[in-house]
């Protein structure tokens, strides 16, 4: 029988201040940085899933929102939202919150992580419980693009 694990063993939360550093020429979070800090994110949810190495095979979604500014704190939720046999499906949800706690989202992204051996090779991942209404929906959405992206991959995109 399939080892089970529920979304809520693996869901992260990470949290960073907009510093000088992360701010582009046009005074906004760069995106690149979101990016790693999603990746970062993202890979941290699979490998609690997983209990073992992953790599990310694919940042299937990302979809910028609204910008973050300097000072903005901004938080990072991960999620795992679909598996397959030795693949996740992680959704990793940003913020910006204001200062008495309010969070307007910024972004969200979908990445692909696969659970890797010592020696890069493809390992089985526990299953999903899913144990509310919004964890099948988002099941469900997962299958599909676990799908279109056999899809095109078969078509060469």
């Amino acid at each position: 029988m399939k080892r089970m694990k529920k979304v809520s063993d693996s869901r992260t939360e990470q949290t960073y201040l907009i510093m000088q550093r992360h701010i582009n020429g046009y005074g906004r979070l760069f995106g690149g940085q979101l990016m790693m800090w999603i990746d970062e994110l993202g890979g941290i949810v699979a490998k609690r899933h997983a209990e073992c190495e992953i790599t990310t095979a694919c940042i299937d979604q990302l979809n910028f929102k609204t910008a973050a500014y300097l000072n903005d704190t901004v938080v990072l939720i991960g999620r795992l939202t679909y598996t397959g046999r030795t693949s996740m499906e992680v959704r990793v949800d940003t913020y910006a919150e204001s200062l008495q706690g309010w969070r307007r989202l910024i972004n969200t992204a979908y990445l692909v992580e696969v659970a890797i051996d010592e020696d890069g090779n493809g390992v089985e991942v526990p299953g999903l419980i899913r144990e509310t209404a919004e964890q099948e929906m988002e099941w469900e959405g997962g299958e599909k693009r676990y799908q279109l992206r056999k899809q095109r991959k078969r078509e060469g995109f």
